[in-house]
């Protein structure tokens, strides 16, 4: 009776499965189907067009791995208020392909939605646009305002327009971590830290209610290095030099006071903006420049996101004839073993660079770095596959973005070169290991861990207090792990421990003074690594090929499937379906946001404890 009653549960659940995947396969078919069927809605590019470069995310050398159907639903809903990252390439690409685009008479810069970027993704970008204005098109930008970055890339237009009622937002570079240690006090949280560096600034959060000496004084080098940079690079392209930046709140309360207030009159009486112009304003004048379109409603133009869904293809086919530069990327936080792309698995990452390696087509490799580094063992395991393709014959530039510091430095200390921005943040040479106990806070809630082991290393808990002689060890290790980072970068750039530990302690350096101090070797940007790579490997003709995180057979079959144009057709013009999903993707940056410190910890798993880590290099990012 009892192997009956299970055999009828077993074979309900094995209906019920088999059900349920019908149902799924049925819904993909229909999908399928509905998408050969659609024509979708056609993007038609008129002569004299606008390019409007609404580019409305967080501009990134990787994009974050999200689902296939997620993905699918979020490219099928955007619009111009879409948060999705965007890739730096695609921005480049875009406006290089405009430049040779007869249908593309100009470009309107529309950075209403842009978040802070990094000074060394601007430049990138405003270089395109300055090739693009060579080429005898015009560049506008125009918005309610600009923050510091938006006005960046706007300061490079023919004629940067703003709202009447907006403001220009052009705050310099600062660094203000929190500081948590008397909250941790009142908590009774134990704390150990153990570092080797006077300038490891990454735990002094935990340790401190403020920053230390020794950290605003290399916080101060660096920021100042890039506050330089962005002046100078400002002062270039607009009417006025460097004097006009307001660096005290005296000088900028005078000049608001002098306008009463007005932020948009001051912008415009100090040469930040050319002209204060209005919506209706702005697209009148467009429609004379450029003409109406077909509607009559607005003037020629098609967006960021519909030109680059023209200029690039869906699907990259690889040409098995050529050789072939290979890029790889690491973004994000160092971590031990696996990880998707826009996060940093050492694992995974080892994975890319050794597929390179494999790849007998593959000459030469370019490491994109943009990391403030991590896990020490998986920046390790990492470097190792950089040493595995050298010894393969292979050359290996470390090309660094936004900022490849302390374990990101650790991945790039091996390649044959090492390049950077000028406005790169780097270095970082130091190690830190941290954790805390609860005994205290425990004990004082009534809650209590004893008990019995065989060796005083069983008893190691977060419940219990850490002995003197277990943090002996623990710091022997740490100090061990600084002077192995020491060892790297020192033969990896033919100095001595001692020479590497005076510019290493944990500083922070900004990349053109990190040339001076041999950390590396030539400044320029992701273009002209490859093209540093390909002279290295002595190739004149060749492919450059971005070495991908593979989807699995399942996860390929979906996004294949659940292509855009089939959701967006199944979606229709369904304007509360739209709605809805958007609501959700808000509530879950809010959601992100307020989560986004506690799920910081589970970046800290490397297996020893030890991390090459530059917190405050999250500004450069």
């Amino acid at each position: 009776m009892i192997a009956k009653v299970f055999k009828g549960i077993w074979a309900g659940i094995n209906f019920s499965r088999r059900l349920i995947l019908n149902i799924v396969f049925l819904l993909l078919v229909i999908v399928f189907i509905v998408s050969l069927s659609s024509d979708g809605d056609k993007i038609m590019v008129e002569d004299g067009s606008v390019l409007r470069l609404n580019l409305n995310g967080p501009i990134v050398e990787e994009k974050t791995y999200i689902d296939p159907i997620e993905a699918a639903i979020s490219d099928a809903t955007s619009n111009t208020e879409s948060p999705g990252e965007i890739l730096l390439d695609d921005i480049i690409e875009v406006i290089n392909e405009a430049t040779n685009d007869s249908r593309i008479s100009m470009i309107l810069l529309d950075l209403q939605q842009m978040p802070a970027v990094h000074l060394n993704k601007l430049k990138q970008i405003t270089k395109a646009l300055v090739q693009f204005k060579q080429s005898g098109k015009k560049v506008i930008a125009t918005g309610y305002y600009y923050t510091q970055a938006q006005y960046y890339i706007a300061a490079h237009a023919d004629e940067v327009t703003m709202h009447p009622y907006g403001s220009v937002a052009i705050e310099g570079y600062g660094v203000y971590p929190l500081y948590f240690k008397e909250a941790l006090d009142k908590l009774k949280v134990t704390q150990h830290i153990f570092r080797v560096g006077t300038f490891k600034s990454a735990v002094e959060p935990f340790i401190r209610n403020d920053m230390s000496d020794e950290a605003k004084q290399a916080n101060r080098v660096w920021l100042s290095a890039l506050w330089n940079e962005y002046k100078q690079d400002i002062a270039a392209v607009r009417p006025f030099d460097e004097s006009n930046f307001d660096e005290t709140m005296a000088d900028f309360l005078a000049k608001m006071t002098a306008v009463n207030g007005d932020a948009g009159k001051y912008a415009l009486e100090h040469q930040w903006v050319d002209s204060l112009k209005t919506n209706q304003q702005i697209r009148q004048q467009l429609i004379d420049l450029v003409g109406a379109d077909a509607k009559g409603k607005s003037f020629k133009q098609v967006s960021f996101r519909e030109y680059l869904s023209l200029v690039k293809p869906p699907v990259v086919f690889d040409n098995p004839m050529t050789e072939k530069v290979a890029v790889v990327v690491a973004r994000g936080t160092i971590v031990d073993g696996e990880r998707k792309a826009g996060e940093i698995g050492g694992d995974s990452t080892a994975a890319l660079l050794r597929k390179a390696r494999l790849d007998d087509k593959v000459k030469a490799v370019v490491l994109r770095i943009d990391s403030g580094g991590g896990s020490m063992f998986a920046s390790e395991v990492i470097r190792a596959e950089v040493l595995a393709l050298k010894a393969a014959g292979k050359p290996v530039i470390a090309s660094m973005s936004s900022v490849a510091a302390s374990g990101g430095y650790w991945i790039a200390s091996a390649a044959n070169e090492i390049w950077a921005a000028p406005s790169t943040i780097t270095g970082s040479i130091g190690v830190f290991g941290a954790f805390m106990t609860f005994e205290d806070t425990l004990a004082n809630l009534g809650v209590y861990s004893d008990g019995v082991a065989t060796t005083e290393m069983a008893g190691l808990s977060l419940t219990r207090p850490l002995s003197d002689k277990m943090a002996q060890v623990i710091q022997m290790s740490v100090e061990d792990a600084y002077q192995r980072f020491l060892n790297v970068v020192a033969e990896a750039r033919n100095m001595t421990p001692a020479q590497v530990d005076n510019i290493a302690q944990g500083r922070v350096w900004i990349a053109a003074q990190a040339q001076q101090l041999g950390l590396i070797d030539k400044l320029g940007d992701k273009q002209d690594a490859i093209k540093a790579a390909a002279a290295l490997a002595k190739l004149n003709h060749y492919e450059v090929k971005t070495i991908k995180h593979s989807l699995t057979p399942q996860q390929k079959m979906i996004q294949d499937i659940l292509g855009t144009a089939a959701v967006k057709s199944m979606l229709g013009s369904n304007t509360a379906t739209t709605h809805v999903l958007a609501s959700q993707a808000n509530l879950q940056n809010v959601v992100k946001q307020l989560t986004g410190e506690i799920d910081k910890l589970k970046d800290y798993n490397d297996p020893q404890g030890v991390y090459a880590r530059c917190l405050v290099c999250k500004v450069a990012q």
